[in-house]
C-alpha cells in the first residue's frame, strides 16, 4: 500500500557508506511520494522531469532518478504522452487538486551546501565515463561548467576521492582511473576482504524485519526476472552492500569499505545500459543465499557466501564493461580531459 511505503521511507532509504553526499533524488522521491499518498497529487496528474527540476531547483539528473524510483514503487506510471502521471490512488482516499508548480504547501528540500547540489550529477557523469577511459578532472573547468566557485569544485572533488572515484596522480592532479580489468579486480579484491567482516559485525544489529524485506524483494525479482530494469538491480545491490552493511558499527571499517564504492556507482550505469546481459541476473540467488543464512543465524556461512559472491562477480563486471564500451558512446564534458 502507498501509505505503508511512505511510512517506511526513512527505513528504506539507501544509506551510503564512506561519507558520501546525500542524494537529492531521495529527498524529491520522499516529498512526492508523500504528496501522492496524502492526495495532494491526485490520480492522473501529469508529472514531468522538467517540472520536477524547476519545482525543486535541481538539475534534471536527480529529477530523472526520483521519477524512476517513484515509478518503480508504483506512485507514478508512464503517461500516454510525454512524462508520467500519478497512479490510481487507494479507494476512498480524498484527493485535493493541486498543480505541481503551485502547491498549497510549497515543497522545500533540506538546505544543502553548494557542493551537495551538484555532487550527485558530477559523480554520475564521471563514473559513467570511467568505463571508456581514464580522465583528469579540471577543477577550474568544473567550477565554470556549474557556475560555482573553485572552493565548491574542490569540495566536490574531495568527496569523489572519498568514494574512490578520483585520486591524485604523481603530479598531484586529480584523475579518475579507467575501469580496466586490473583496476576492477583490485577493487573487488578489496571488497571481498572487507565486506564479509562488516557483514559479521552488522548481522547482530540487523532486525529480522529488515532481512524479511530483503528476502521478499529478492524473491519478487527472481519471479519477475524478465521485467527487471537497471534501477531495480541497482536498488537490490544497495540493499545488501549499503543498507545491510550499514548496520556495522565499526566506523573505520566502513570508511575503508567506502574506498571501492566506485564499483557500486559504476554498476548503476552498467545495469541501466545492460540490465539483462546474463539473462536472469545471477547475483539474485547469491544475495538470497546470504540473506537466508543470516535469517538462520549462520552468520559465518553468510559471510563466506558474500565473499564467494564478490569473487565471482568480478568477471561478470568485467564482461559488462567490455560490452558497454563497444556499444555506448557518451558525450564529452569540458571539465574532463582524457588520459593517454
Amino acid at each position: 500500500m502507498v501509505d505503508g511505503r511512505v511510512a517506511n521511507a526513512e527505513e528504506r532509504r539507501p544509506k551510503v557508506a564512506g561519507g558520501a553526499a546525500p542524494r537529492l533524488y531521495q529527498q524529491v522521491y520522499e516529498i512526492i511520494a508523500g504528496q501522492v499518498a496524502q492526495g495532494v497529487l491526485p490520480p492522473g496528474r501529469r508529472v514531468t522531469e522538467s517540472a520536477i527540476a524547476q519545482q525543486f531547483g535541481i538539475s534534471r539528473a536527480p529529477a530523472r532518478q526520483a521519477l524512476a524510483e517513484l515509478e518503480r514503487e508504483g506512485f507514478i506510471e508512464k503517461s500516454a504522452g510525454r512524462g508520467y502521471q500519478v497512479s490510481a490512488s487507494e479507494p476512498g482516499k480524498a484527493a485535493r487538486p493541486a498543480e505541481l508548480s503551485h502547491m498549497a504547501d510549497e515543497p522545500r528540500l533540506t538546505q544543502l551546501s553548494s557542493w551537495e547540489r551538484i555532487y550527485g550529477e558530477v559523480e554520475s557523469e564521471i563514473a559513467a565515463r570511467c568505463f571508456f577511459a581514464g580522465w583528469r578532472v579540471n577543477e577550474a573547468e568544473l567550477a565554470r561548467f556549474y557556475d560555482v566557485s573553485r572552493t565548491v569544485a574542490r569540495d566536490v572533488v574531495g568527496r569523489l576521492q572519498q568514494r574512490g572515484i578520483v585520486r591524485k596522480d604523481e603530479r598531484a592532479r586529480w584523475v579518475a582511473p579507467a575501469m580496466t580489468p586490473d583496476h576492477v579486480g583490485e577493487l573487488y579484491e578489496l571488497r571481498w576482504l572487507l565486506e564479509p567482516v562488516a557483514l559479521e559485525k552488522a548481522a547482530p544489529r540487523a532486525s529480522p524485519e529488515v532481512l524479511a524485506v530483503m528476502r521478499d524483494h529478492l524473491q519478487s525479482a527472481m519471479d519477475n526476472a524478465a521485467e527487471l530494469t537497471g534501477p531495480d538491480l541497482d536498488r537490490l545491490e544497495e540493499e545488501l552492500h549499503v543498507i545491510l552493511l550499514g548496520h556495522c558499527d565499526n566506523r573505520t571499517l566502513m570508511q575503508a569499505i567506502g574506498l571501492p564504492q566506485a564499483l557500486l556507482v559504476a554498476h548503476r550505469f552498467l545495469y541501466q545500459w545492460m540490465p539483462r546481459l546474463f539473462g536472469s541476473e545471477p547475483f539474485l540467488p547469491e544475495h538470497m543465499e546470504i540473506v537466508e543464512r543470516l535469517e538462520a543465524g549462520r552468520v559465518g556461512d553468510a559471510a563466506a557466501s558474500l565473499r564467494q559472491h564478490l569473487q565471482v562477480s568480478r568477471q561478470r563486471a568485467i564482461d559488462r564493461i567490455t560490452r558497454v564500451t563497444r556499444e555506448v558512446h557518451p558525450h564529452d564534458l569540458p571539465y574532463l580531459d582524457k588520459l593517454d
